[in-house]
């Protein structure tokens, strides 16, 4: 039974350098349309961001977008959506997206995107929720961050009990298993802590 039932993907507003940006947003468009799973995503039309939404809405899927007030008309609001929420900033935007979100990917994308992703992962570390991340990692494109993060870890920035949990996936075909894969063994910690309690 599949338990990833939306996914909130964080990319750019703009298309990016590499045309492989565009094909592997389209493709991811696709996957989440024929597996049955809803897009969450910034709302917008243009750039990546637009992209994945109509490759997701061509091939019959599901498209949630959640835009901000101010940036509806700068980053021309995706009309199609069958599920179009428009807040009134940033902070309700990301709140949203996250209550409907079962998981978090970030594609290659701004300043914007790694903030929203950075975000989720340190909600995660703090013990706010449990719901996989995954960076898709277009041509090494987070690489850079990943390195980020295995130096805070060798500095002894993040610490032994506060790990971050995160996946680097490559290919868009082992993206929605692996967001299983890490759900089923999120909900195993939960019920082992659950069994601890009761002991």
């Amino acid at each position: 039974m599949r338990s990833i039932n939306s996914v909130c993907v964080y990319c750019g507003s703009a298309p990016g350098r590499d045309p492989n940006y565009a094909a592997v947003a389209d493709a991811l468009g696709r996957t989440l349309a024929e597996a049955g799973v809803r897009l969450v995503y910034g709302g917008g039309s243009v750039g990546l961001m637009g992209r994945i939404a109509r490759s997701v809405l061509e091939h019959g899927g599901a498209v949630t977008g959640i835009i901000p007030q101010f940036l509806a008309d700068r980053e021309v609001m995706l009309k199609d959506a069958d599920d179009l929420v428009v807040t009134a900033d940033m902070h309700e935007r990301k709140r949203m997206m996250f209550e409907r979100s079962d998981a978090f990917v970030a594609m290659p994308g701004g300043i914007g995107t790694l903030e929203e992703v950075v975000e989720m992962m340190t909600w995660a570390q703090l013990g706010q929720h449990d719901k996989p991340i995954a960076l898709l990692d277009v041509g090494g494109f987070w690489r850079p961050l990943v390195d980020l993060l295995d130096h805070m870890r060798a500095e002894a920035f993040i610490r032994p009990g506060y790990e971050l949990r995160y996946e680097v996936v490559a290919d868009v075909a082992e993206l929605l298993p692996r967001l299983e894969e890490c759900h089923r063994a999120a909900s195993g910690r939960r019920e082992d802590a659950a069994l601890l309690r009761r002991m």
